[in-house]
């Protein structure tokens, strides 16, 4: 097992620099980047997806002549394919850097359906990209990681290459650090208790990945089994749920299509708000769900407390923009005739961080729940 402290204590003599997105794989060590670095400082950067984090490591690199170290989950190395592939590879710049890369979907590991796809690839993907990888798990010694890293330094390094470290699950011991917790009013859970409770046979919603997903189809599931047809739960694919959302308004008019969104995944793909904007469906509801956090995979910081994603959806062209932030205002909310309110609109939630620990996960198939939504939106 590898102390988080001595593994990035080790990381921190080829560069001072660390980004990426994190990944309940790699809890331990963003906490303890979280202690020693804080957060979005000339040392650490949450970026908003991992494309970005290997330009920022990049960006470190020509700066200082450094090397950063980039972490994600398997998933993000779909969206750094391109920089690593057309930015840093010896056959373009030869930027190297270190890649942290959390293993979820390991073969012959359960795991939630998304993350079998590229569980299975993530050594090969790797060998593609020409990484080089170290798998690391609970019997692990940093004195493998030191002389991988050496070997990194002496042969690979210098040849303008990068190496990657694929984290399984157990592979970090216990971190001193913490993630701070973003407090007010609401619960998210209830929050979305409330929303779905509103809606009709004519409401529709795309939820994103993660916990809100999980909230959605607990409660339709508990107290409206009927209406549970009329939500498609997104696994995976985090930051495409609002054009996953817009898609379906724009081919359904005559149906009210709903966007349960968080902070972390409309960060990610913050360009989706313009071609929402631009194409102006006036079926869709864009919610915000906007607890400052990536609770999803152990709950370090966004950036979502310093921007205003209502002026930006103001700006993109979006009809109505609100934020509610208690429960005097969500009643509020509650309480229009949403057929008549302009739209698109958006509408951030500022909840808490936080959920319950026996939250439930679906308990039907991706398949099953597109089939079923199929069904219903078609009918």
């Amino acid at each position: 097992m590898i102390l988080p402290n001595d593994f990035l204590h080790v990381l921190t003599g080829f560069g001072d620099f660390f980004t990426g997105v994190p990944d309940s794989q790699l809890q331990q060590f963003c906490q303890e980047l979280q202690a020693q670095k804080g957060i979005n400082t000339r040392f650490h950067i949450v970026a908003a997806n991992e494309g970005n984090a290997v330009a920022l490591a990049a960006g470190y690199h020509l700066s200082t002549g450094k090397v950063a170290t980039v972490y994600m989950q398997n998933s993000g190395l779909g969206n750094a394919v391109n920089p690593v592939t057309s930015l840093i590879d010896p056959e373009v710049y030869g930027i190297p850097m270190i890649l942290v890369v959390g293993w979820r979907g390991e073969p012959g590991i359960h795991d939630e359906p998304q993350h079998v796809k590229m569980g299975k690839i993530t050594r090969g993907q790797l060998e593609l990209l020409g990484v080089e990888a170290m798998v690391l798990d609970g019997a692990s010694s940093m004195a493998e990681v030191e002389q991988f890293l050496r070997r990194f330094k002496d042969a690979i390094l210098p040849a303008g290459k990068s190496i990657a470290f694929v984290v399984k699950k157990g592979a970090f011991g216990k971190s001193s650090g913490s993630f701070p917790k973003f407090e007010t009013e609401l619960v998210r859970e209830h929050a979305i208790d409330r929303l779905a409770d509103s809606m009709t046979e004519n409401d529709y919603v795309v939820s994103t990945t993660g916990k809100i997903s999980r909230e959605l189809f607990e409660h339709v599931r508990k107290t409206r089994p009927g209406m549970s047809c009329h939500d498609f739960l997104t696994v995976g694919s985090m930051g495409h749920a609002s054009m996953l959302a817009l898609s379906c308004a724009i081919q359904r008019p005559t149906k009210r299509i709903w966007c349960f969104d968080g902070d972390g995944a409309v960060l990610m793909h913050m360009g989706s708000m313009g071609t929402i904007g631009s194409l102006h469906p006036e079926n869709l509801i864009h919610v915000i769900f906007n607890n400052v956090s990536h609770e999803s995979v152990g709950g370090m910081p966004t950036v979502g407390d310093h921007v205003d994603f209502l002026q930006i959806a103001k700006a993109c062209g979006y009809e109505t923009v609100r934020t509610i932030v208690t429960e005097e205002e969500l009643n509020d909310f509650l309480m229009q005739d949403f057929s008549q309110m302009a739209k698109p609109a958006c509408i951030q939630v500022m909840v808490r961080t936080g959920s319950r620990p026996d939250l439930m996960r679906p308990d039907t198939s991706p398949r099953q729940n597109k089939e079923a939504f199929m069904g219903a939106l078609h009918g």
